[in-house]
């Protein structure tokens, strides 16, 4: 049996469902004697070429076209033939039938399998394949992965930025610096006996800071770029009645979710996927936040607290027309005492006044008229954000609150320069500011300890090879490529 990584693989590389191409696609070592039995002949590398995909008798199943491309001139590094036949499924199900049983057949010429061992392919596999043959690093491979997810245009443009290979040259120059640096401590400690400073001399705290300097532009871009692919979830909040369900589609622009002037006329969640600048912003409207004796409505209540307690960030929405009613604020009060205790500290929570259109002048600023961002008295400092007004109905002041949501997502005017980034990346970049943190505290003190000098420098590099695949884990390999879709 083959190793896994060198066993051919074959599958439909399209989508599922009609359409009016399809792709088979299959990668391995010595794909020739496929080709001919496939396509009736050879074929020129490269170069599309247009005939018949014939079964086992001769006959034809589809007619199309055929490309191969041979190693190492191919998208796996490996021998790749694609078949472009038209797309419906069970014409691309033959075609891939006929693979797995021409590859198993006989070889005319030598008597063996035409491709021994060739199998269906596992998600991403192809993907992996071109990572483990060179032809693209980690990085490159996820960012394949965040341009066919991308939900946005902006998204998709900087996971193509990566795909190119931005963000691996930010990567490398970074660890080249910093393989510098370590070769300088490295011949510190190596030679002892030499009177020569090298450290000093070669300016290693200067070094060493620029490093840093450069490290937090990359951290900045990169948090940036996590951000156009994974956006911020935030939750709208309040009692019956606030407009919570109004504010949903007012945001999106369509009639998600049902309004109606019954009170907890929302049960469940309903969520909805909208783009500020660019940005992914996950909104999600929830049950109105009160006491119930209903069964169904508590359940609902209950899921409500379940996302506010999950959310990047809450809005936390008032009803400018009951400001000052009796039990109205009391109960806002209350919710923004729960608030409190259940939202994290770094979760900010937005008084959004709602119904401006048709609501009296009410002091937002400090809560209203009792309202609950002034009564709570419990509310920690960092959840009393921003404090907005504005009618869901008629739009009015919806500008102000979509600039508040991107301030909290952290985003500054998009730059051409941003590239697709995860959440493992920032946390790479961050384990490496710390260690050049540590690094630095270590320069600067008196007698600087070299051997722990040069490990924090040496665990620095570790995790930036991480972000390229040039120090990991299969671990981590099987988790990324299995989130590709089968085929890629």
């Amino acid at each position: 049996m083959l190793p896994r990584h060198t066993d051919p693989i074959a599958a439909i590389a399209t989508a599922p469902g009609r359409g009016a191409v399809g792709i088979v696609r299959v990668s391995g070592r010595g794909v020739g004697p496929l080709v001919e039995a496939l396509c009736g002949r050879a074929l020129r590398p490269r170069e599309a070429t247009y005939l018949p995909f014939r079964d086992a008798a001769g006959q034809s199943i589809d007619q199309g076209l055929a490309l191969y491309f041979p190693a190492p001139h191919s998208y796996t590094g490996e021998d790749v033939l694609e078949l472009q036949a038209h797309g419906g499924p069970v014409v691309l199900q033959l075609l891939l039938a006929r693979c797995l049983q021409a590859a198993a057949e006989a070889d005319a010429a030598t008597g063996r399998p035409r491709l021994p061992g060739l199998r269906l392919a596992r998600p991403g596999e192809f993907t992996e394949r071109a990572f483990l043959n060179d032809k693209i690093d980690l990085a490159q491979a996820e960012a394949i992965a965040d341009l066919i997810d991308a939900s946005t245009e902006a998204a998709a443009r900087s996971a193509s930025r990566s795909l190119a290979g931005a963000f691996s040259d930010e990567i490398h120059r970074l660890r080249d610096a910093l393989v510098h640096l370590r070769m300088l401590v490295e011949a510190t400690l190596d030679f002892p006996e030499e009177e020569i400073d090298f450290l000093r001399k070669a300016d290693a705290h200067g070094q060493l800071a620029a490093l840093q300097r450069t490290l937090a532009e990359v951290m900045g871009r990169t948090r940036q770029g996590a951000l156009l692919r994974e956006g911020i979830k935030v939750v709208i909040a309040g009692q019956p009645n606030a407009g919570k369900s109004s504010l949903l589609n007012a945001l999106a622009g369509a009639e998600l979710a049902i309004v109606t002037p019954i009170a907890g006329t929302t049960r469940d969640k309903v969520q909805q996927t909208i783009q500020i600048e660019g940005v992914p912003l996950h909104v999600i409207d929830t049950a109105g936040l009160r006491e119930s004796d209903d069964e169904v409505e508590r359940i609902g209540i209950e899921r409500a607290w379940q996302e506010i307690a999950a959310a990047d960030a809450v809005l936390f929405l008032h009803d400018l027309t009951r400001a000052g009613e009796p039990g109205y604020d009391a109960a806002d009060a209350a919710i923004a005492d729960r608030l409190a205790h259940k939202v994290p500290e770094a979760v900010p929570v937005i008084d959004v006044w709602n119904k401006s259109d048709r609501a009296v002048a009410v002091d937002t600023e400090s809560g209203g008229n009792g309202g609950a961002a002034a009564e709570s008295g419990v509310r920690p400092a960092a959840h009393a954000a921003t404090t907005v007004r504005l009618s869901a109905r008629t739009g009015d002041g919806l500008d102000v609150l979509r600039r508040v949501l991107l301030e909290i997502a952290g985003w500054q005017s998009a730059a051409e320069g941003i590239y697709t980034a995860r959440a493992r990346h920032v946390e790479a970049l961050q384990a490496v500011d710390a260690h050049l943190m540590e690094a630095a505290a270590q320069l600067a003190s008196e007698g600087p300890a070299l051997d722990l000098l040069a490990e924090e420098l040496r665990l620095a590099q570790q995790a930036l090879n991480a972000i390229t695949g040039e120090f990991t884990s299969d671990d981590l390999l099987g988790v990324i490529f299995s989130s590709f879709c089968i085929g890629k």
